[in-house]
């Protein structure tokens, strides 16, 4: 498994150089221009030398090496500066000083450092999405498997219509009906997420679940909509099999052959829905984030689209791509934890 795991870590690095590259080209040949928003007043030179300091001028070849270098070699020093000097797990360290001031990919729209506006957001999208995420999984797989279990029933029909209408009705929708209906007829919580919001007490925390509560409850019902759908298909696959009879036959409890021997047969087509879920949540959770203005990674890439803002939309789009790479790796490497079967030695 490890060795596995080393080589598809290997093979990664090619792969998500030939996307970075398609993703740089593309947006090379999307109209926009970083001075578009400098005033009329500032003279040609002068934004002539503002096109020269962002990198615009040069070919694409080279802008696409420059960016490769600043990602590949610069911020990862500066991650490291940051991990020895700022942070409890490594900052016993002698400090490394890798940074010599380098030129950072920036941002056309603040021009500050991307991957600093990047780390601003992360946090907000992880309360937010992440939260989502690990709820909907948690309701979802309790309740495939349990309709699957009672096929048919009157929970099992319940279930099916609930997931849907989670599949049915987008986002978009979703969300302001939720803040009609709590925020402003009813006044149970807030209809915009304050993201300076900071948490130091019971009051402060109170406030904090009460804000996630309706963008968590949106992105939430997809999740466990489309994760419901499949958990129950695979459970009633496997609940067929000769290999529950034989269990049934040797006198395991009902409970033994539906939770150890289902399930973990029944998680394997799951657990690739689940992984590659991750990526796509961050992505779906663009909507949702505008609509409760989370000051997220998905309002920033929408910003950064009606700016014109390259560098940006680069950046994430390639963050995108690194997530989809690594949770096709975890989710290959749980198969093999799943079923011992498969051996990849």
């Amino acid at each position: 498994m490890l060795t596995y795991a080393i080589r598809r870590l290997v093979l990664s690095v090619p792969t998500l150089l030939f996307i970075s590259f398609v993703i740089f080209m593309l947006l090379q040949l999307a109209p926009g221009d970083p001075m578009a928003q400098v005033p009329l007043t500032v003279p040609p030179e002068v934004k002539q030398k503002m096109r020269e300091a962002l990198g615009v001028g040069e070919p694409a070849l080279v802008q696409y090496w420059k960016w490769l270098v600043q990602v590949f070699w610069t911020e990862p020093k500066i991650f490291i500066d940051w991990l020895t000097r700022d942070t409890w797990l490594l900052g016993w360290l002698p400090d490394t000083h890798l940074y010599q001031g380098e030129l950072r990919v920036i941002s056309w729209q603040t021009r500050s450092p991307v991957m600093d506006i990047v780390l601003q957001r992360i946090p907000q999208t992880l309360w937010v999405v992440g939260l989502s995420y690990v709820v909907g999984v948690l309701i979802a797989l309790p309740i495939g498997i349990y309709s699957a279990y009672r096929q048919y029933s009157v929970f099992d029909q319940a279930g099916t219509f609930i997931t849907m209408v989670g599949f049915s009705i987008p986002p978009f929708f979703t969300g302001p009906l939720l803040i009609v209906i709590f925020s402003v007829y009813l006044g149970w919580f807030p209809s915009i997420y304050d993201t300076t919001h900071v948490v130091h007490d019971w009051e402060s925390f109170k406030f904090q679940l009460m804000q996630m509560i309706m963008p968590v409850m949106v992105l939430a019902l997809q999740t466990t909509a489309q994760l419901s759908r499949y958990m129950r298909a695979s459970m009633l696959d496997n609940l067929n099999q000769d290999y529950v009879r034989t269990a049934r036959a040797k006198g395991l409890s009902e409970a033994v052959v539906v939770m150890i021997h289902v399930l973990r047969n029944s998680m394997i087509p799951v657990i690739t829905v689940i992984a590659l879920g991750v990526p796509a949540i961050f992505g779906g959770a663009i909507i949702t984030e505008n609509v409760f203005k989370v000051n997220g990674i998905g309002q920033l890439l929408i910003t950064a689209l009606f700016a014109n803002d390259l560098p940006m939309v680069m950046t994430l789009t390639f963050i995108f791509a690194v997530l989809i790479v690594v949770f096709n790796l975890i989710a290959d490497i749980l198969y093999g934890l799943l079923d011992p079967r498969i051996r990849y030695d």
